[in-house]
This record gives structure tokens, C-alpha cells and sequence, in this order.
């Protein structure tokens, strides 16, 4: 590290227009298979190795490889232990302090907040953040009978733990259907209706709308795994190819995790990069990058259609950054399902006549579980290298809208050296919602999901509900008749009772 610093100081002396320790990306690379033979693909840290190897070719300077100090490994389906060891060994940087991270779609952006702050403190000079999925191919070999040999490990664990793994959800909201993204997001949508004012088909419409747009940006991505043009009126309405999963959400607004993608992010000191003859055209800034959580239980939250920790991550990131929403040229908000993107964008302060995300989202573009913002910055920093000067913004989210982190770049230095902050201290302020698991009695509907099966089918109503006293609890709507009734006609604000079995009857 030393080394870079005293040649990049040796070749410009006092004329530096960019301190050396400022961290820089310099490379990027995202892949997709999909073989005809399934028996053909590359398994996941195969696929990490061709995108980390891609990475050092994007930024012109191969030999960057032998450079790496860090390689940060998204955790993903797949058993290997130290994944990261695996890619070391193979591209020739031996000597790389490796790390696997906790689950959370978060991950990918704050690696990178993280490895940003330790370059820009002399910690490191070279790092790459890399993930990949390979459901797709596994899924079909499975069906097909063929036996694939992957690469396995034993008594190896990587030097670094990044992130912790978090509880999620409690056994009561599991015991009373609340268990997976799948029911938790829709809900949250229901309570966006209901804060703005809408009806339930004004507000389908206008989702809708939103992911066509989504939709047609996933289209002209050639990483999209999805790239088949929809309309609003054809992801809006369920249909033999597009069930309804969780109302108001078909299986075009859902996560689609079914694929085989691989994305990588390489960074280094501005001393490194130049050091490697990295061209200036290469270069990308991160400027500044927050994280927050709000709480990890979703029972606990102030309200289900909002976010203070993005509100908070938000404000502060622009604060860093010496921008504002308007200062944007360019916005990808993490996009597991449509309420993701509306509580991002309402707590950023950005509209929604606006374009929200570079690469399609989740749903097309492709949600490869913990990985998408790898290749959402993957995506980003392209971007902003054809429209230099620009500002872009990359949020991630990880949970059921509870883990966050944000990262502003631009092809131009930072006015200021790199910050990054952990904001939870200001999110903790806000009151936790009481909760009251025990009860049974009168109660009022404050969101709702009605989940299908794949017969299309209603089958049971989710629903976070208000006792009298104030406190949330949970319910299950099992008569079929009034939970399809929900999906017609608006079931907040009606009243009901709450069976100890966790039954409502809705009045």
C-alpha cells in the first residue's frame, strides 16, 4: 500500500488533482447463462471467477488480480465454505484476506461502503466484491438426473464474517402466516394504497404502470434474464403465465430468483489504479454511502408503509455527498416487489414520473437472491462512464424492507475525501409499535395480503391488525369467500374478530 502511494506521489508530486487514498472503481462485469444442456454450466464459483476476471479486463489492467488484498463473496445457495479462498487461488492473488457475508439483498453496497471507508484509511489498496447464483442450471440438472461434479471444501473457513446473520421474523407472525417476502411485501403495498388515498383499482393501475416501466428498461439490459416485453395491462392481470401470487402482486411484480447470473465490482486506491494504468475513463467515485435497519421485526415498525432508516440513510448520504434528489441523474432502488421501490422512492424524495432503476429490477432484470446490487452498481457505474459527470444513486435492502444501505458515485472525485455512516443511532429514536400476541377480541384491519395458490386461487388473508388498545397483532382470514371478497372491495379500516387460534372474522 505504502508502495502505490510513494509512486503515485513520485509521478505527480505536488500537482495531484486526486488524493491517493481516495477509492475508485475501476472495473466491472456481470454474466448469465443458459445453456441448451444444462450439463454445460459453470457452477457458482466458476461463474465468480469469470466476472472477477472480467472486472480487471474492464478496467484495462489484468494484472490487478495480483494486486487483490480483499475478496468479499456475497453468500448465496451454494455450499462452498470460504468461496472467496477458491477465486484467490484461481486468478493469483494468494495472499487476499477473504470474507463471506451474512444473508441480505443490503450486502453487495455495503461491502463496498465498507471497502470504500478501509481504502480511503490506507487499510487496502485492491478489493472486489463478487457473487453468483446458478439456481436455473442446478434446478434443471435436478429434473434431468445429471450429475454434476462442484468444487467442494472441508476445514476451510474465510478470514472475515461481514455482516451478521438476523432473526427476521418471530414465531408468532410465522405461526399466523408471516413468514417469507411473499407475504410480507404485499401487505406493505395494501398499506400504500391505503396512506395515499387510493382505490383498490386506481392503485393496481398504477403499480402496474411502474413496472412496465421497469419492464421496458429490463428489455434493452443484455444481462436482464427476463427481457420479453409486458404491458401494465398484462403485468397487472393475472393469466395462465402470470398467477396471482399475493394480492395485489401476479408473479410479474414478484422477486424472480430462477436464473443464472454472476456479477463483480472492483475497487481500488486512486494510487493503485493508476499505479496498474488503470485509464482515467475507467474511474468511478463512490462519493458517499450510509447504512441503517429499521426494526428487525416487521411487528415493531412505526407504520407498514414507510421507512425511517431509508429516510435517514437518505438524508444523511445527500448530506455527505453535497447533492440532493434533484442533483440525480441516475437512480436504481432495490426492487424485490413494487413497495420496495415506492417506500425508497418516498423517503428519497424522488417521484415517481421519474426513471427508478438502471437495470429492470428484480422481477426481469433478475433478483439473484443476496447478489442483485452487484449488479445494480455493476450497472450503475457503466452508466455514469457514458454520461460522465452525472451523479447516480444505488440503493439495497435486505429483509422485509429492514436492512438498508445507499451509495452516491460519479465519474468525477468527490468535493470531499470518501465518508460512510451507520445511522441507526438516529433510526433508534423512533418508537417501536406495541405489539400484543396474546390477544383475541374486536379489532381493526390496518394491511392486508390475500395469497393465491398456483391454481390461481384465493386461499388465505393476511392481516396485520389493530386492537383497541393501540397494540398490532396478526390474523388469518381461512373463510375463502370473504378473503376473494378483499381482493374486490377495500378490507382496511373494516372491523372484525380476532379468534386465539389467530382466525379474523371480518364484519
Amino acid at each position: 500500500m505504502a508502495g502505490f502511494e510513494a509512486l503515485y506521489r513520485g509521478l505527480y508530486g505536488d500537482h495531484m488533482t486526486i488524493d491517493p487514498r481516495t477509492p475508485v472503481v475501476v472495473g466491472v462485469a456481470q454474466a448469465k447463462q443458459r445453456p441448451e444442456d444444462p450439463a454445460q454450466a459453470l457452477e457458482p464459483v466458476a461463474l465468480m471467477e469469470q466476472v472477477v476476471r472480467e472486472a480487471a479486463a474492464d478496467a484495462g489492467a489484468p494484472g490487478l488480480l495480483a494486486e487483490l488484498d480483499y475478496i468479499g463473496v456475497v453468500s448465496g445457495a451454494w455450499r462452498y465454505s470460504d468461496p472467496a479462498r477458491l477465486i484467490a487461488e484461481r486468478v493469483g492473488s494468494p495472499s487476499a484476506r477473504t470474507a463471506l457475508s451474512a444473508a441480505g439483498g443490503n450486502t453487495p453496497q455495503s461491502y463496498v461502503n465498507s471497502l470504500a471507508a478501509r481504502i480511503a484509511a490506507g487499510d487496502l489498496d485492491c478489493a472486489v466484491v463478487v457473487g453468483a447464483e446458478t439456481i436455473w442450471s442446478r434446478r434443471r440438472q435436478r429434473r434431468a438426473g445429471i450429475e454434476v461434479t462442484v468444487t467442494t471444501q472441508t476445514g476451510v473457513e474465510p478470514d472475515e464474517r461481514f455482516g451478521h446473520e438476523v432473526d427476521m421474523s418471530t414465531k408468532f407472525e410465522e405461526s399466523r402466516g408471516m413468514e417469507a417476502p411473499v407475504n410480507f411485501y404485499p401487505v406493505f403495498e395494501s398499506a400504500i394504497r391505503a396512506a395515499r388515498g387510493e382505490t383498490i383499482e386506481q392503485h393496481r393501475d398504477r403499480v402496474s404502470a411502474l413496472w412496465a416501466r421497469f419492464n421496458q428498461v429490463a428489455v434493452d439490459n443484455p444481462y436482464a434474464w427476463f427481457q420479453t416485453p409486458m404491458s401494465a395491462t398484462e403485468i397487472r392481470e393475472p393469466s395462465l403465465s402470470n398467477r396471482m401470487v399475493g394480492f395485489p402482486y401476479t408473479k410479474a411484480m414478484n422477486s424472480n430468483w430462477d436464473l443464472d447470473q454472476g456479477a463483480a465490482v472492483l475497487l481500488c486506491s486512486a494510487a493503485a489504479a493508476e499505479a496498474a494504468g488503470v485509464p482515467r475513463d475507467r474511474w468511478v467515485f463512490p462519493w458517499a454511502g450510509t447504512d441503517a435497519h429499521d426494526t428487525y421485526f416487521v411487528s415493531h415498525r412505526r407504520d407498514l408503509h414507510s421507512s425511517p432508516a431509508i429516510a435517514e440513510a437518505g438524508r444523511r448520504v445527500y448530506e455527505l455527498a453535497g447533492v440532493g434528489p434533484s442533483d440525480l441523474a441516475h437512480v436504481d432502488l432495490y426492487s424485490c416487489f413494487p413497495s420496495a421501490v415506492q417506500v425508497a422512492a418516498e423517503s428519497l424524495g424522488l417521484g415517481f414520473d421519474r426513471q427508478l432503476t438502471e437495470t429492470g429490477g428484480l422481477t426481469f432484470a433478475g433478483g439473484p437472491l443476496n447478489n442483485y446490487v452487484t449488479h445494480s452498481i455493476a450497472t450503475m457505474i457503466s452508466r455514469l462512464r457514458t454520461d460522465a459527470g452525472t451523479v447516480g444513486l444505488v440503493s439495497a435492502n435486505g429483509g422485509f424492507l429492514t436492512k438498508h444501505a445507499i451509495g452516491i458515485y460519479s465519474t468525477e472525485p468527490p468535493a470531499t475525501p470518501y465518508r460512510t455512516e451507520n445511522v441507526q443511532s438516529v433510526v433508534d429514536q423512533v418508537p417501536a409499535h406495541a405489539v400484543d400476541e396474546g390477544y383475541q377480541g374486536p379489532v381493526t384491519i390496518e394491511a392486508y395480503t390475500v395469497m393465491h395458490g398456483h391454481d390461481g386461487n384465493p386461499e388465505v388473508g393476511l392481516c396485520a391488525l389493530t386492537t383497541p388498545a393501540g397494540a398490532r397483532t396478526w390474523g388469518r382470514v381461512t373463510d375463502l369467500a370473504a378473503a376473494a371478497a378483499m381482493t374486490r372491495e377495500e378490507a382496511i379500516g373494516r372491523s372484525g374478530h380476532l379468534e386465539a387460534d389467530g382466525t379474523v372474522m371480518v364484519a
